[in-house]
Parts: structure tokens; sequence; C-alpha cells
């Protein structure tokens, strides 16, 4: 069992940075992919990146490289998602989730363990 809880939310202005933090409980973290979806109001919750358990694979959609960055820290439990030149469209509660994968997927139900979710607002 994996519990997450991610921090890091906020308000911001377009082209400001923040960093989330994904936290999780259970010492077999390290042996997780995880992934950040993210949920937008009237759309559908869609992958932003993923890393895979060593750290050593990552992916990200189209809308966020080059300027979404995923990392991950197994000592501390803990992956981030360092977001910068955010746009109003990045708006939306933004969720990390942890799957037993040896790979990165997109699907969300890939994944088996899911935290409560961070909002983030970016004003133009």
């Amino acid at each position: 069992q994996v519990q997450l809880v991610e921090s890091g939310g906020g308000l911001v202005q377009a082209g400001g940075s923040l960093r989330l933090s994904c936290v999780a409980s259970g010492r077999t973290f390290s042996m997780y992919t995880v992934g950040w979806f993210r949920l937008a109001p009237g759309k559908a919750r869609e992958f932003v990146s993923g890393i895979d358990f060593r750290g050593a694979s990552t992916d990200g959609a189209d809308s966020v490289k080059g300027r979404f960055a995923i990392s991950r820290d197994n000592a501390k439990n803990t992956v981030y998602l360092q977001m910068t030149s955010l746009k109003p469209e990045d708006t939306a509660v933004y969720y990390c989730a942890a799957g037993w994968l040896g790979n990165v997927y997109r699907r969300e139900d890939e994944y088996h363990y899911w935290g409560q979710g961070t909002q983030v607002t970016v004003s133009s």
C-alpha cells in the first residue's frame, strides 16, 4: 500500500514557476513509477509527466515539454514536478499517481495509487 500527498500548488502569474512535491509513504516507493496528471474544469484528466522507478527514464506531454521537469529523490520518498513558464491553460488540479510499472505510461488506469491533488492556478 502506498499513500501519496501532493503539495506546492498555488496561485501564480503567467510566466511564473511552481514546484510540486509528491511525498509517499511506504518503504517500497523506490520500486514505483510515478506520474503526474492534471484535471482542468470541463476537461478530461490528462497525463503531464512521469518518471520510472529508478529515475532513469522520463516522459512528458507535448504541452509541457521544455517547461516542466520531473525528478525524484527515493531517499526522501518524493517526486517533484518543477513547472516554469506557466500559462493560464496550465490551471488545473494536479495529481500524482504511482504504479508497479517498469516504464512510464500515459494511461491513468495503469496507475494503482493516487493522491488527493493540489490546485494550480495561473492568472493572465
